[in-house]
């Protein structure tokens, strides 16, 4: 059956009643500004970034000594054209977004300072290329499934998300706004792993498996550390102040000490809360204090009940209480 075209006419009437909730106090348009950053310009910004910490891993193949300094050089000028455009949006977003400002946007060389921050960025690429060489020796002595430390770069999820974290990471140090979110939440979305840019994470940082890991803002994770699957390590509550707004910048997340394992499904939360080095965290435990080094938290062993079932002495007893 073909369309009727007549029910097209209600279209116009449509787009007026859509526009019409395009209003000033609308929180979910931007219309009458500039550009914010673009979304794939910064992925672009990501994918040439990796390209350059690890070089024939990714889209160009047949590196080798005699063409490595044209292809880097190539990217280089690259990124510095990408990040100078896209962190200059960033800042004049952020700008015209603060209430009371005084001085006038066209007095602002936005272009300038995000040259400079871009400059800054590419000048720690060899520090940057230093800690994620730690971070795929912790991934490979951490792992015994892993053969080869090219499998971590080309395989490993979190090393993936731990990579465009410690990107992110060393733009908001540069104070750069809005990016370094936008970074690491496309890869929250390519990995199940959320770690919040503001983070601070030493070297030899490894993430086993991964997915539905979380790591707050204001977390300090030591030297040595590894987590697996579905760690959080959150906030125990968000502090308001005497108008019910939420208090921001305040620790509201834990600090893990050198050499912590952390095993699947633990929650450990709150800023005051310190998991001491060399401990270990059990799987499934909720820990909101803080824990002395040289520690290990388990669960109590829990019980299963296994009923009905052909009776087997290799298998478990049915309808009894089974300690494991």
């Amino acid at each position: 059956m073909a369309s009727d075209f007549r029910l097209k006419e209600q279209l116009p009437e449509l787009t007026e009643e859509i526009v019409a909730t395009y209003t000033p106090d609308d929180a979910i348009n931007h219309l009458g500004h500039s550009a914010l950053p673009s979304y794939t310009g910064v992925t672009d910004i990501l994918l040439n970034l990796k390209d350059v910490l690890y070089p024939g891993y990714r889209r160009k193949v047949g590196l080798h000594l005699g063409n490595i300094r044209y292809h880097v050089g190539s990217l280089i000028d690259l990124l510095h054209d990408q990040l100078t455009t896209e962190i200059a949006r960033a800042l004049r977003h952020e700008h015209r977004g603060k209430k009371n400002h005084s001085d006038c946007e066209t007095d602002i060389d936005f272009e300038a300072k995000g040259q400079a921050m871009a400059i800054e960025l590419l000048k720690r690429i060899p520090s940057l290329r230093t800690i994620l060489g730690t971070d795929v020796l912790a991934a490979y002595e951490g792992d015994p499934a892993c053969n080869t430390t090219d499998e971590v770069v080309f395989c490993y999820p979190g090393f993936e998300a731990v990579t465009v974290y410690r990107i992110a990471h060393e733009l908001l140090k540069l104070d750069v706004p809005f990016i370094p979110r936008m970074m690491t939440e496309w890869a929250h979305k390519q990995t199940g792993i959320d770690i919040h840019p503001g983070a601070t994470i030493a070297d030899y940082f490894f993430i086993d498996h991964g997915t539905g890991v979380v790591v707050g803002e204001t977390c300090q994770i030591g030297k040595h550390v590894k987590l697996y699957q579905g760690v959080t390590l959150g906030a125990l509550s968000f502090p308001t102040d005497s108008e019910g707004q939420l208090i921001r910048g305040s620790k509201r997340h834990p600090t893990i000490e050198d050499r912590v394992v952390v095993y699947a499904n633990a929650t450990i939360l709150g800023g005051r809360t310190v998991i001491g080095h060399d401990s270990v965290i059990g799987s499934s435990v909720w820990i909101t204090k803080t824990v002395s080094p040289n520690t290990t938290v388990v669960l109590e062993t829990p019980q299963l009940r296994v009923r009905g079932g052909e009776s087997d002495p290799d298998v478990l007893d049915h309808d009894l209480n089974f300690q494991i």
